[in-house]
């Protein structure tokens, strides 16, 4: 099994939306860039939504991504795994990343979408009772959306019905 280890967070204080994934697969840690399998359609979303421009270079889709309120980061900060797919995850490898320290550092988030399931369920258990408890009054507030995977291994859905979910994100970074 390979260690492999997350990015730091795209984030700036007036991000408005958090997208947490689990972990970056093969492709993106080759290029150090969030999504960056060809197939991923996370960008070709973010374009959609936000306006990203998809075919820009990469530091400039993070910049338009960040002006547009959104931060993106992973649930894990390191784990054990061959290959991308979440489900070779050895459970008893995760490290959670420091969620309450970019909770913290964001006071405007009013959403954390999780590309995907596990993202999701991985945060329910090992991350979301350190956040509520961080601030309970800002967690009975917050949005959290569970949306579909932009991984080109998620191919039960066409990209317009990926799409169709990912548009809620525009009701709080509008």
């Amino acid at each position: 099994m390979s260690r492999v280890h997350s990015f730091p967070p795209l984030s700036s204080p007036k991000a408005k939306v958090l997208i947490l994934g689990s972990m970056p697969g093969v492709a993106s840690l080759r290029a150090q860039q969030y999504y960056a399998h060809p197939r991923n359609a996370f960008w070709r979303l973010m374009s959609a939504v936000f306006g990203v421009p998809e075919h820009a270079d990469y530091a400039q889709r993070c910049v338009a991504l960040q002006a547009a309120g959104v931060a993106v980061w992973d649930v894990l900060q390191a784990c054990s795994r061959d290959g991308s797919l979440d489900s070779a995850i050895e459970v008893s490898s995760m490290v959670v990343n420091d969620l309450v320290a970019l909770w913290q550092a964001c006071p405007q988030l009013a959403c954390i979408a999780f590309n995907g399931g596990t993202a999701a369920q991985v945060f329910e258990r090992h991350a979301a009772a350190g956040l509520a408890a961080a601030e309970p009054r800002r967690w009975a507030h917050m949005r959290l959306l569970r949306l579909p995977s932009t991984s080109p291994a998620h191919a039960a859905l066409s990209f317009d019905q990926k799409l169709l979910a990912w548009q809620a994100l525009r009701l709080y970074a509008p």
